[in-house]
This record gives structure tokens, C-alpha cells and sequence, in this order.
């Protein structure tokens, strides 16, 4: 799959694409074939850049009541040809949640197509966990025979029978099935032994001194950057249980030109030690050739906290030389630096947005940052990433900000995330939006208190507003 091309923010597909809360509000104003198909061109072709933490499925359904929208797009997207060659669950996971949503609503048709799908479907584990808290007993046991075909009677079918049961999110139908079929009756009773046995095959671990830590580190020098970053993680935590006053040398030593693992080990507990030797250390690790090194050093930074080294940040951050050091040490006065550092914040923040645009990843700190230390200089920024950017969660932070610096957000941006995607977006709103002088403002906050979909946070923040007039 490919990833969907991002509509300008100012146009309905946009903001939709988004989540804002303005992207309701124009589709409900729009002519209805203009918002239906910009409508089923989100939920078929998922515009989240992280799809496993940004919400969009509540969103979207309650368009699709608003619309009264038929589901016949969902349909032929869910049982197209490339259901069969492409099982990547994120081709089809926001349709089947979407539904799911809309099930819960009450719309039959949205119940029907989930179970079509879990019996026929590639991504009928996803199908089988929407049902789960939505259909009843008797349409549960009905799915039982379709989806065990699905697993051979051989050993490898029973393994993957046991996958199954094991890694459900919703246990409710394999509980239901597994009383009537013994194959999932003895598939639900092995799963945790499966499980537990997995857990039991630890992997090699080293001797218990620094110098085999620091070997152990780079045994494998095959590993990818994942793997790596992981082992010298795991390493620094065993050198806080085996490196004593008498391996600081080695240590130190390793940490200014060791081999990968080992250097990144090293690093990781100088830091969480908090030697003295670590800021010159650190300058050496960032500016190093190896992009492992580099990334493992700022990443080190980011977790520090302490006088010692929010001194050297602030050196850091105010370098006139652009470079990584710099933006790594904003970051970290973004998130534990006092009002003196705003300044150094906001002006990292705006060099943010203007090299990456609204969407960087470095881009979550600083805007909780500026927050955090009541940066009122950076309302016009915190603005713009919040209409621009494609991540609902940056901009549930950027709203965050917001609300502790801008002095209009419970008139203006408060009002327009009371339809937010983001159920902790609509809680920061239905907690400061002003509830006078706007008749749209009361009229949502009862439907969110009526809607049974909505999350209990919200639920609480609404009738709180609510009951307090």
C-alpha cells in the first residue's frame, strides 16, 4: 500500500485527512456527494502517519450518522481483489473499526459486513474483535465453523489455531467456540503454556563482570540498528548491577571510542550515573561518523535530567552553529528546563518548523514544552502546527499549549475540538471552552454528554460543564 497524499489543511478532504474538528463542520455544511466521497476516501485509504496511536474511527462513523452515508464503498474496498494479496492489517483495519463504531450505533448493515468479512475476509482477526463486543452470543457461534476452515487439522494448523487464541484481542468468541469445538477448547487451555514457554527462553546473557558486559554488547556484529540500540539498552542496565569505582577507566575508555555496542553501553550508564566525565563524552559521541553512535548519544540525553546537565543543555542549546547537540539539548530544557529557558525553546521550536515543516518528529517535545513553561511568545507557532500538521496527537498537543498560553483558545480553537478525532482533544476542550455566547458550543457538549460512543473522560469533563451551567 501506499501511503495516501495529504490534502491541503483549508480543503474539506484536508481536514478530514487530519481530524479536525473542522473537518465535521465543513462536511455537514458541504454538498453531501462532495463530503461522501471525501468521507470514503479517508476510512478506505487511511491517512494516519501512525495508525496503531492516532484515532480516527469514532470520527468518521459519527460523520457517517450524520450523513446517513451508505456503506457501499466500505464494502467493494474491504472485498476487493487485493484483500487476497495484500493481509497488511492496516489496508483494512480503519474500515473494520469504523464499522465496528457503526455497529455500535445500531446500524444493522455495519454488523452485516463485519461478519461477511470475518468469515471471508484476510483481516478477520481485526472483523472477529469488532463482533466480539458487539454481536451476540448465537451470531458468534454462527462465525465459528468459517473461521476454524481457516486452520488446517495438521500440527502447524493447530500452532496457528493456538497463535490465534493466544493474540485475540477480544477472547469473548474463542471462550464462546471453545465449549462446542474442542480444537479451540484444547487450543485456549494450551495458549498460555505457549506463552509461558516463550517467556522461559531467555536469551544468552554474559558473565557477570563490566569487561564481559561491554564483549556481550558486540557479539553480534550482524545486528541491525534496532537490535543494537536494544542490546546496549540491556547491557547499560547490567553494568548498574556489575560496574564498581574500579571500571570507571574502562568505562570512560569505552565510552569515547569503543566499538558500537559496547560505546552506546558505556554511554548509557555514565549517563544514568551522571559522571562527570559525560558532557565531554557526549560532545565526542555527537559528532561522531557512526549514525548509531549519534542517534544512541541523543537519544541518552533526552532521558537525563539534573542541574549538571541542564547546564551544559543550555551551553549547548545556545551554540550559534547549527547541529544535532543543539536540537537534542532544546529538547531536553523543553522538557525538564525552568522559565529561563523558553526563550532557547521556542527558538528551537521555530527552526523545527521551518526545516521539517509542521509534521517533524522532533516537533512533540518543544510543543509541550513551550507549554509547560508558559512560552506565550510561541502562541502564533503552536497555531500553525496545530491547523497544519497531519498528526492528530501533535496537534492535541499543540492544543495543549494552547490552552495555557493563548489567551483566545476558549473562543476559537476550544470550539472547533469539541469535534476533534482525539478523545483527550475533546476533553482539553469541553474543559476550557467558553460556554457563553456561541449556541453550537452547548448544543455539542449534550450531545457529546447523549452519545453512548463517546469515551468516559469526556463523558465527565461534559456533564461537568454542563451541571455547572
Amino acid at each position: 500500500m501506499f501511503e495516501p497524499a495529504i490534502a491541503p489543511s483549508a480543503s474539506l478532504l484536508g481536514l478530514l485527512q487530519r481530524g479536525r474538528g473542522d473537518g465535521t463542520l465543513h462536511a455537514l455544511a458541504a454538498e453531501r456527494l462532495d463530503a461522501l466521497a471525501a468521507l470514503e476516501e479517508c476510512v478506505t485509504r487511511d491517512p494516519r502517519r501512525n495508525w496503531q496511536v492516532e484515532n480516527r474511527s469514532l470520527y468518521y462513523a459519527r460523520l457517517y450518522m450524520e450523513l446517513e452515508a451508505p456503506l457501499c464503498g466500505l464494502e467493494a474496498h474491504l472485498f476487493d481483489a487485493w484483500d487476497a494479496l495484500d493481509d497488511n492489517e492496516s489496508r483494512t483495519g480503519l474500515t473494520l473499526a469504523v464499522l465496528g463504531r457503526l455497529a455500535g450505533y445500531g446500524r444493522r448493515d455495519a454488523l452485516q459486513l463485519l461478519r461477511r468479512y470475518a468469515a471471508e475476509g484476510s483481516n478477520w482477526a481485526w472483523a472477529l474483535d469488532e463482533l466480539a463486543v458487539r454481536e451476540t452470543d448465537e451470531g458468534l457461534r454462527s462465525l465459528a465453523d468459517a473461521v476454524l476452515t481457516r486452520f488446517p487439522h495438521d500440527p502447524e494448523g493447530d500452532a496457528e489455531l493456538r497463535a490465534a487464541v493466544r493474540d485475540a484481542y477480544e477472547p469473548r468468541p474463542w471462550h464462546l467456540w471453545a465449549a462446542e469445538h474442542p480444537r479451540v477448547a484444547a487450543a485456549t487451555e494450551r495458549a498460555p503454556f505457549d506463552l509461558w514457554q516463550r517467556q522461559l527462553e531467555r536469551p544468552e546473557t554474559p558473565e557477570w563482570s563490566t569487561a564481559a558486559v561491554l564483549a556481550w554488547a558486540d557479539a553480534d556484529p550482524t545486528q541491525d540498528a534496532q537490535a543494537l540500540v536494544r542490546k546496549a539498552a540491556a547491557a547499560a542496565r547490567l553494568l548498574g548491577a556489575v560496574a564498581g569505582a574500579a571500571d570507571l577507566p574502562l568505562l570512560r575508555a569505552t565510552a569515547r571510542d569503543g566499538r558500537t555496542g559496547a560505546r552506546c553501553a558505556a554511554l548509557r550508564h555514565l549517563a544514568e550515573a551522571e559522571d562527570e566525565a559525560l558532557p565531554g563524552l557526549m560532545e565526542l559521541a555527537a559528532e561522531d561518523s557512526c549514525e548509531s553512535v549519534v542517534d544512541f548519544a541523543l537519544d541518552t540525553l533526552g532521558r537525563m535530567r539534573g542541574q549538571r546537565v541542564l547546564a551544559h543543555a543550555r551551553a549547548w542549546a545556545s551554540r550559534h552553529e547549527d547541529g544535532r547537540l543543539k536540537e537534542a539539548a532544546a529538547r531536553l530544557l523543553a522538557c525538564a528546563g525552568g522559565p529561563e529557558d523558553a526563550a532557547l525553546v521556542v527558538a528551537a521550536l521555530h527552526r523545527q518548523v521551518s526545516s521539517s515543516g509542521p509534521d517533524g518528529e522532533m516537533l512533540f517535545a518543544l510543543v509541550e514544552g513551550v507549554g509547560r513553561l508558559a512560552a506565550g511568545q510561541a502562541v502564533s507557532v503552536l497555531r500553525h502546527i496545530y491547523a497544519e500538521t497531519v498528526s492528530s496527537q501533535l496537534r492535541q498537543s499543540a492544543a495543549r499549549g494552547l490552552a495555557l498560553i493563548d489567551p483566545y483558545f476558549a473562543t476559537g480553537a476550544a470550539v472547533e475540538c469539541l469535534w476533534d478525532c482525539e478523545e483527550a482533544t475533546r476533553e482539553l476542550a469541553a474543559r476550557h471552552v467558553l460556554t457563553k455566547g456561541d449556541v453550537r458550543v452547548l448544543d455539542r457538549l449534550r450531545r457529546l454528554a447523549a452519545d453512548p460512543g463517546e469515551e468516559a473522560e469526556v463523558h465527565a469533563a461534559v456533564r461537568g460543564r454542563l451541571s455547572a451551567g
